[in-house]
């Protein structure tokens, strides 16, 4: 399983990728720097990537979830409600493709402010 690094202001946090065409474009891009837009509890960045909305993608996704967001060729971090959540759990702005998972809090994010630099870079194969 592929893991990856995620950093920002003295944060870091691990992530597993999920076996999916998201996953392994994201994968052949790393490593990536990014600046956060922050939209409620997610932080989202452009990335050089262009894949298409893939069947299983949702706009209701789960703390610590990954997304990939087509309309905005965006890499999203999930750690809480959004403007769009009806309830205590993330909602999207549109569906996204879910390609990984953070191992551990992601909520730590919560710290991180817009415009803060992130990074993603590659962990164990």
């Amino acid at each position: 399983m592929k893991t990856i690094t995620i950093s920002t202001k003295g944060i870091t946090l691990k992530a597993k990728l999920a076996d999916t065409p998201t996953a392994q474009a994201v994968w052949q891009v790393l490593p990536i720097e990014g600046v956060a837009n922050r939209w409620g509890d997610e932080i989202y960045f452009e990335i050089p990537v262009v894949v298409p909305q893939e069947p299983e993608g949702r706009a209701d996704v789960e703390v610590g979830e990954l997304g990939y967001w087509p309309v905005g060729h965006a890499f999203c971090i999930f750690f809480g409600p959004t403007p769009a959540s009806s309830d205590q759990r993330p909602r999207a702005a549109s569906p996204v493709n879910v390609f990984g998972q953070v191992a551990g809090d992601a909520k730590k994010l919560k710290s991180v402010k817009d415009g803060a630099t992130v990074r993603v870079s590659r962990g164990d194969s």
